[in-house]
């Protein structure tokens, strides 16, 4: 009897591996940018800036190393809806920490905990989805 993980179970726990490390690459990325951006606009501005670059480059990691997948129109819309969704998620609770007095250097931190756990089940039914893309 082998004591191995089954084969699913081992692809799933590299995908969540690899999309933590993406995820640490491209949530460093925005809060850089939000971080850069707050003294000169609004926080929620700033944050929104942040999260835009951050999702593209999110995108093209997500499809080619987390996921090992292709990039494409289908794929695309899709991660948008997912982070549509996730964005939403983010700035509401960005707001809420803020008017909880959390200051603004430190307000994403929180955030981040939260939705980022969310934002991975999302984004993994959009790349390991049941349903398959043709091939072109």
């Amino acid at each position: 009897m082998s004591l191995r993980p089954p084969r699913k179970l081992r692809q799933v726990g590299g995908q969540a591996l690899r999309f933590g490390l993406v995820g640490i690459g491209v949530t460093a990325l925005h809060y850089a940018i939000y971080y850069a951006l707050c003294p000169l606009m609004p926080a929620q501005l700033a944050y929104t800036i942040g999260y835009a670059v951050s999702f593209v480059v999110n995108f093209y990691l997500s499809a080619r190393f987390t996921f090992r997948s292709h990039t494409s129109g289908r794929r695309f819309v899709g991660m948008a809806a997912a982070h549509g969704v996730n964005y939403l998620l983010h700035i509401g609770l960005l707001t809420l920490f803020l008017w909880l007095c959390v200051p603004k250097a430190w307000a994403p931190l929180p955030v981040f905990a939260i939705a980022v756990p969310v934002n991975f089940v999302l984004v993994r039914l959009v790349f390991t989805g049941k349903k398959k893309e043709q091939k072109h």
